[in-house]
């Protein structure tokens, strides 16, 4: 039984992205599709790679530590050090969000302190001007 593959416009339409950053991805080494002729014809192994990379994007991982978390699979140290250094890559990205969520609370509560005092020095100032005229 032949093994199901997909056309570069079939796996672009599944994943809804471009054909040209399907191609970047090639040109980057992460996809390594058959050719027949000018066609490039996509195996499982493609096509979890591609849900593996845009999964790793939208977790904010650079194409470089996609790249080495992708090919750890298939080289040494396989499978458990690939899971291992994830799970390093994880800790770390956790703790920059972490960070920035804890910048983002620091700076909306700066600029609610701002507003405030923008608002009392405004009522201040048209109370002023009231009361002179």
């Amino acid at each position: 039984m032949p093994a199901e593959t997909w056309s570069i416009a079939e796996l672009a339409a599944e994943y809804d992205v471009t054909l040209r950053t399907i191609r970047f991805y090639e040109d980057r080494g992460l996809l390594t599709p058959e050719r027949r002729g000018t066609t490039r014809v996509y195996h499982p192994r493609d096509r979890v790679r591609l849900a593996l990379i845009l999964r790793g994007k939208r977790l904010g991982f650079s194409l470089d530590e996609i790249a080495k978390i992708v090919d750890m699979y298939d080289a040494e140290p396989g499978e458990e050090g690939q899971l291992v250094y994830l799970l390093d890559q994880i800790t770390h990205r956790r703790t920059e969000l972490e960070q920035r969520r804890r910048d983002i609370e620091e700076t909306l509560q700066d600029l609610a302190e701002v507003e405030a005092r923008c608002h009392a020095d405004l009522n201040t100032l048209r109370n002023r001007q009231a009361a002179s005229s």
